[in-house]
């Protein structure tokens, strides 16, 4: 079984960025994660071995004078309100995420009702319209209405695919068409590069390998991306999770992690894969599909539909 790595996978810079100034900490037990650092378990293991105090997202004050801001970041009213309270912030906020909050203010201080293309309820959804009294989120574009106002401006989660935002803009644009509307994609870039990425593996593997955290909603969007593509997904968050039979009709194999994803996640399963009908699997550089010549096509092997039962059959044990 061959097994071939996406070009662009696992953590981007604004995560690692947000790990380098967790370890950086002396004394994490004086410290407290406002959430999840990151959205992916073995990361906050790993802080609450050392000591951090982990608050749910959706809850508790935390505990401690120090506080640390996830690379979600948060409303300027929390924290506003945290600093009133006497507490010291350390901030790993993403600049990309702070990308949308000041696309957000902008619209905002034009008088515009600010619309956010992203999940209900997600942390950095939260973040942004927690400011804000006159706004709402669009999460698909059947929820898109006729606002009645004369200004709107859209912004997104980060890690929006774009073709859903681009879907859900044309939704506001024709259903408010008398509307002043102003867009600011504040898509980041590694969400682009993640997509593209395994949009280049799709015609070359019987399946999909997605690694992250389950309530990681850039890892979701990359399975989602393959199913999409009629490929079938196995979706885990460590290498325990692999299983011989997940493959047995497998020729070749892809490979993607999302953003949040520890290096040393990614590589134990990609070793485990490789030990899976070796000695075959070897690792091939993966050339996107706009490239003449691509090196590598998906065999015929087995119909994918029968793949995809094959393997959902056993994915309900490893979710």
């Amino acid at each position: 079984m061959r097994v071939l790595k996406a070009d662009e996978l696992g953590m981007c810079f604004g995560v690692r960025d947000a790990l380098d100034i967790a370890r950086q900490v002396d004394e994490p037990v004086r410290v407290t994660v406002h959430g999840q650092l990151v959205h992916n378990p073995q990361v906050n293991d790993d802080l609450r071995r050392r000591g951090f105090h982990l608050l749910d997202e959706h809850g508790a004050a935390p505990i401690t004078e120090q506080v640390m801001i996830t690379a979600h970041g948060i409303s300027e009213r929390r924290r506003h309100a945290l600093l009133e309270a006497g507490k010291t912030l350390i901030d790993t906020t993403c600049p990309l995420v702070r990308h949308v909050h000041e696309a957000a203010r902008r619209f905002a201080d034009e008088s515009r009702f600010v619309i956010v293309i992203g999940r209900h309820r997600h942390v950095e959804v939260r973040g942004i319209i927690e400011d804000y009294d006159q706004c709402t989120v669009v999460q698909h574009a059947q929820e898109v209405r006729c606002y009645g106002l004369p200004k709107l401006g859209i912004v997104c989660q980060s890690t929006t695919p774009p073709e859903l935002a681009d879907a859900v803009r044309q939704r506001i644009e024709a259903l408010n068409a008398r509307a002043d509307i102003q867009y600011a994609d504040t898509i980041c870039r590694p969400t682009r590069e993640r997509l593209e990425a395994i949009d280049a593996l799709l015609d070359q593997v019987d399946a999909v390998v997605v690694v992250g955290g389950r309530n990681s909603n850039n890892t979701n969007r990359l399975a989602a991306r393959a199913e999409a593509g009629g490929v079938p997904v196995v979706r885990i968050e460590s290498a325990d999770e692999l299983r011989t039979d997940m493959f047995t009709a497998c020729d070749a194999v892809g490979l993607t992690a999302g953003t949040s994803t520890p290096d040393d996640v990614i590589d134990r399963v990609y070793d485990q894969l490789l030990q899976i009908n070796p000695p075959a699997a070897l690792h091939h550089p993966v050339r996107p599909r706009s490239i003449p010549g691509t090196l590598f096509q998906a065999r015929p092997g087995i119909p994918r539909d029968g793949l995809a039962a094959s393997i959902n059959s056993t994915r309900s044990a490893a979710d």
